[in-house]
């Protein structure tokens, strides 16, 4: 049975192209069920996320498997088979393995180190266990899948620093502030940036969030995402008096924010601290508020080379986790190689099963007085001489091939027993 990946992801397509191919549960469901419907895939999980739609199949043959799953795809996606055609990648056997172990140990994420990928590789097999469409063989794919994801994120700091610009904020305001919980924050702005940040604070604990901006409207809505109230901009001086936090991200083509704004704030409050966060470009915050008595401040570019210096660390690390899956992939094609012998394994023990129950009717049939304890007793004991006969045979078998040399031995097992197709017994 050959193994194949098919699929796309932020590596290969823009965007555009990863929404395209996105599939939604019901798609999922329906894509697995006609790919499995046909006699070409034997088994198949499907795992789409915001940045990667990929296809695992098991398949007796790959090249017809690969024309399926592009057929599936197209059929159960917005994707047209010209795009896709320009964007996927195909991967077989050891290397479609080492394409889902870097993918459950997020070395192959566009942020590397994120926490949310296990838990989509989990969720890719349940939906696909619950469709009935896996088996042996990528079961214990994706198991081992999420075995060395887990082992790479204990045993490396991959995950290690935050990765995203309102994560690193947070970490900043409560390096400064020392504990979130109560703090008050103010938002300056309503942007994507500003939102995402006063969340990320809001999930740490703070208090309350105020937001101000020139459309009152258009504060009140970014407030009611985030719990808070929104204010227009005449209100700002007021609420700035109150504020631990202050988030700004503007379109201003000029600072909303000088010194003069900021110093009879803080001479007001000479013991609390102020810590504030332009994410703006132009900046919102001019440089002289830095050089004011308890605040501290931080631009865009302080914080996105926080990001880079940790991403850094990831990528070090990430160098690491690449060892591990290595040993994951050399260790799951062991264990394939291991199932060329089940076969013959099987039917040897069917062989000595079929002996042993013969034997022990032909003895029962002319032993008078036989009782049914005698029988049990007779019974657990040939199952025992059966098995010891056949436990060390059997382990040399699997270990030879799990080493690639499983053929002769295989040959001579079925030869020295009669296994051969058509002995007759």
């Amino acid at each position: 049975m050959r193994l194949l990946a098919l699929g796309l992801s932020h590596k290969t397509a823009p965007v555009e192209q990863r929404e395209k191919a996105a599939l939604s549960e019901a798609g999922t469901r329906s894509l697995l069920r006609d790919l499995t419907g046909s006699e070409a895939i034997a088994e198949a999980v499907a795992l789409s996320t915001c940045n990667r739609t990929e296809v695992y199949v098991a398949a007796p043959d790959a090249a017809i498997a690969e024309d399926a799953v592009t057929v599936a795809l197209v059929a159960h996606s917005s994707i047209g088979a010209e795009e896709l055609a320009c964007v996927r990648y195909v991967l077989r056997d050891d290397r479609a393995a080492a394409q889902l172990f870097r993918v459950a140990s997020s070395l192959d994420s566009m942020v590397v180190g994120e926490s949310e990928i296990q838990g989509q590789v989990r969720s890719a097999w349940e939906l696909a266990s619950e469709e009935g469409t896996t088996g042996p063989l990528l079961n214990q794919l994706f198991r081992q899948a999420l075995e060395v994801g887990k082992r790479v994120r204990a045993e490396t700091r991959i995950g290690a620093g935050s990765a995203s610009v309102s994560a690193v904020a947070v970490d900043l305001a409560e390096r400064v502030l020392d504990d979130l919980p109560g703090r008050r924050v103010l938002v300056i702005g309503a942007g994507q940036m500003a939102e995402a940040t006063a969340l990320a604070l809001v999930q740490h604990g703070v208090h309350e969030v105020v937001v101000a901006n020139r459309t009152v409207g258009t504060a009140r809505e970014l407030a009611a995402r985030v719990g808070g109230r929104g204010v227009g901009f005449d209100l700002l001086p007021a609420e700035l008096a109150g504020a631990d936090i202050v988030i700004s991200s503007t379109n201003a083509p000029h600072p909303v924010l000088r010194a003069e704004d900021v110093a009879p704030v803080m001479a007001a409050r000479p013991e609390r601290r102020m810590v504030v966060i332009d994410i703006s470009v132009p900046r919102d915050v001019a440089a002289d508020v830095a050089r004011l008595d308890g605040v501290a401040l931080f631009d865009i570019d302080d914080l996105e080379r926080v990001v880079e210096a940790n991403l850094n660390g990831r990528r070090l690390e990430a160098e690491r986790g690449e060892g591990y899956v290595l040993g994951a992939v050399q260790g799951f094609a062991a264990w394939r190689r291991g199932l060329q012998a089940a076969p013959a394994i099987t039917s040897l023990r069917e062989r000595a099963e079929e002996i042993r129950r013969a034997e022990l009717a032909r003895i029962a049939a002319g032993w008078e007085g036989l009782s049914e304890e005698d029988r049990a007793r007779l019974e657990a004991l040939t199952k025992g001489i059966v098995n010891k006969l056949l436990h060390e045979p059997t382990v040399r078998v699997r270990a030879a091939a799990e080493t690639g040399d499983s053929l002769q031995h295989v040959e001579s097992l079925r030869h020295l027993f009669g296994l051969e197709a058509g002995t007759q017994r």
